[in-house]
């Protein structure tokens, strides 16, 4: 299998989509590994399997009507394989495997059939103490920008999930790429206050837009680069409420056409206003495990 993405919103030809159909019991509060399950379990509101299911159906449709070739990993019972994004992310022509949290394991297993696909010179696994999770990295052309958290807590903080070796290793095999490393605010309890990867507070979208909720960063200066590089009237800046609900966590299928939670009503409407064709799907209860459209999906070609 060929594969290739540079970028966000370049034409998608082959994705893996995460799979719903054995999630396994709700968790406990200690078992959670995100402030939104957390959230969730605490509040008694985490998802159905039945409504899971129905999501993750809707989007795969849109996906197929656009003629894009979806596989899907190896079921494991009892098993979270819903965010496929966390498991692995490709850049260029390289396919990084990613030390996910030890909770996860099974899950990276599960795509042993999908990396048989691929060369194996173009798969990359990471050393032990290199930490990073495909949500945290957004490709854009020249530039890689990485969500991070630089600090001495970070073992403690179970929301951390990338670290400062992994910025070192990507300079490492993208030689020729700007990596931007951001540091994002942290919780493990609250969902309106802790940012779990990059994608739940900046986006690229359409051919020179972006998505951004400014809180998010550590450092205000980082926002304001990153408005600053796409310019400020073709960003629209969430509220905090927006990224509770994960206005960012968005998915291109082309520079024209994008996939958002239904709900999403106002970022629908700057979107269309730009030109785009804007496709909804019902995700409002898998967004209450911690992730959305961008964090099922693991891209792995898009056009050049």
């Amino acid at each position: 299998m060929e594969i290739f993405v540079s970028n966000e919103t370049a034409r998608l030809r082959a994705v893996v989509l995460g799979l719903p159909q054995s999630n396994g019991p709700v968790p406990t509060l200690e078992q959670t590994y995100d402030s939104k399950s957390y959230e969730s379990v605490k509040n008694g509101v985490y998802p159905s399997q039945e409504d899971i299911i129905a999501e993750m159906d809707a989007f795969e449709k849109i996906l197929r009507k656009y003629d894009v070739d979806v596989y899907r990993p190896r079921l494991v019972k009892d098993c979270n394989q819903i965010f496929a994004r966390d498991v692995g992310f490709v850049i260029d022509d390289k396919i990084i495997v990613s030390n996910v949290i030890p909770d996860r394991q099974e899950e990276i297993d599960a795509y042993e059939d999908i990396y048989a696909l691929i060369r194996y010179k173009q798969i990359y696994n990471l050393p032990e103490a290199v930490h990073v999770e495909g949500g945290d990295v957004i490709p854009f052309n020249d530039y890689i920008f990485v969500g991070q958290y630089a600090f001495s807590d970070y073992p403690q903080i179970k929301t951390a999930r990338t670290n400062t070796l992994a910025i070192d290793y990507l300079r490492m095999i993208f030689p020729n790429k700007k990596i931007v490393p951001l540091n994002l605010r942290k919780s493990d309890t609250d969902p309106r206050e802790g940012i779990l990867h990059l994608d739940c507070t900046f986006m690229p979208v359409g051919k020179d837009m972006a998505i951004i909720y400014k809180p998010g960063f550590l450092n205000p200066r980082d926002a304001d680069r990153l408005i600053s590089l796409f310019g400020k009237d073709k960003v629209l800046e969430l509220t905090q409420e927006e990224m509770y609900w994960m206005n960012s966590n968005i998915f291109s299928i082309s520079p024209d056409v994008v996939v958002v939670e239904e709900h999403f009503t106002r970022l629908k409407e700057w979107l269309e206003s730009k030109g785009m064709t804007v496709e909804t799907v019902p995700y409002r209860e898998i967004s209450k495990m911690g992730g959305l459209l961008r964090c099922s999906t693991l891209p792995l070609r898009r056009d050049k």
